[in-house]
C-alpha cells in the first residue's frame, strides 16, 4: 500500500500540500482522491502546495496539468503554488508549459488569486 497525499480542506478550497517526491502510484491515487473529494465538498477552488519539491520529472509535470484540467471540468479552479525556481526550469527544458495551470508564488498568493477570481466573476458561481 502506498502513501496518500492528504487533502484538506479549507472552506471551500481544497489544499493539496505535496511533502514528499511522488512516486507514480501516489500521482495516480491523487488524481482520483482530488477529483472525489472535489465533487463530495463541492469545492470551488483547489491549491497544490509543491514548495517541498525539489524537483519535478515529466509524470509530475503531466499531473499537475492533468488534475487542474480534471478540477476545471468538475467546476473548480486550480492554482499550483510554492513552485521553486529550479523546478520551473525543469518544466519549461522538459517542453511542459502546463496549459491551463494558474501558478502563485505562495499560498497566500493562491488564496487571494482565488478570492479575486470571485470577486471579478470569472469563477463559478
Amino acid at each position: 500500500m502506498t502513501d496518500r497525499v492528504p487533502i484538506l480542506k479549507i472552506g471551500d478550497v481544497l489544499l493539496v500540500s505535496i511533502q514528499t517526491d511522488l512516486e507514480d502510484q501516489m500521482v495516480l491515487d491523487l488524481q482520483e482522491d482530488l477529483s472525489q473529494r472535489i465533487v463530495d465538498t463541492n469545492a470551488r477552488g483547489v491549491i497544490i502546495d509543491i514548495s517541498a519539491l525539489e524537483i519535478v520529472d515529466s509524470f509530475v509535470g503531466r499531473m499537475l496539468a492533468t488534475n487542474a484540467a480534471m478540477s476545471r471540468i468538475l467546476g473548480s479552479t486550480t492554482i499550483v503554488c510554492g513552485m521553486r525556481p529550479a523546478v520551473a526550469i525543469t518544466l519549461v527544458e522538459l517542453g511542459l508549459s502546463l496549459n491551463g495551470v494558474r501558478t502563485a508564488l505562495n499560498l497566500e498568493q493562491g488564496l487571494a488569486l482565488l478570492r479575486n477570481e470571485r470577486t471579478a466573476g470569472t469563477a463559478r458561481p
